[in-house]
């Protein structure tokens, strides 16, 4: 069962930080130009830095959902970037994917994080599936994790009973995107990808062992 009070604290304390949005908007201007860069990843490097990784992923995740305002995107482009994989198309193209449309169904965190599996245990060759089977073992063990630690899979119950406390869907409407924003949405639901990141970068980086 999650530890709530620990996620609270963690929500309140995303409410009150400030953001440096300068330093932010100038990262994703640049990886908006350049592209993710690629990285020839050393195993047993991550393996020994693994903590120190973890802490890094989970702060700037928070800091892309806050910049990005998608919780998709942000989970998406932390793991993309700190693993040297995906491109911005991919990116991009994980713009209707918080809570499936902004409709309350599966969180953002969820398929973000999938998507790089995706591209870490996935296979060029479309009929691996050896790859494909190592692929979806790894997001189920995933989901369980994240629904052990969130307490949800869905965009809508964690709003409601994790980050703002009551029922709220801030894509209905421009009035309930005003009203998400005034409760400080945005900065309270970094508490999801940066969870999830956490979550899909330890997995990535014990498979390395």
């Amino acid at each position: 069962m999650p530890d709530y009070t620990a996620l609270k604290r963690k929500v309140d304390e995303l409410a009150a930080r400030e953001w440096d949005v300068p330093a932010l908007e100038a990262r994703i201007k640049k990886l908006a130009k350049d592209g993710i860069p690629r990285k020839k990843l050393d195993p047993k490097e991550m393996l020994a830095n693994k903590q120190q990784i973890l802490d890094r992923l989970q702060l700037r995740a928070e800091e892309y959902n806050f910049i990005l305002k998608n919780c998709a995107q942000a989970t998406a482009l932390t793991l993309m970037e700190e693993f040297g994989q995906g491109n911005m198309e991919i990116i991009k193209a994980l713009s209707p994917f918080p809570g499936i449309g902004s409709t309350g169904e599966v969180c953002g965190g969820i398929s973000g994080s999938l998507i790089n599996f995706g591209l870490y245990f996935g296979s060029d060759n479309p009929l691996d599936y050896d790859a494909k089977g190592l692929t979806i073992m790894n997001s189920q063990k995933f989901i369980a994790l994240f629904e052990k630690a969130i307490g949800y899979r869905h965009c809508a119950k964690i709003i409601e009973n994790v980050t703002i406390g009551y029922k709220l869907n801030p894509g209905e409407s421009q009035e309930a995107m005003m009203t998400f924003a005034k409760e400080k949405g945005f900065e309270k639901c970094g508490l999801v990808p940066g969870t999830a990141v956490r979550l899909a970068a330890r997995l990535i980086i014990d498979s390395m062992k």
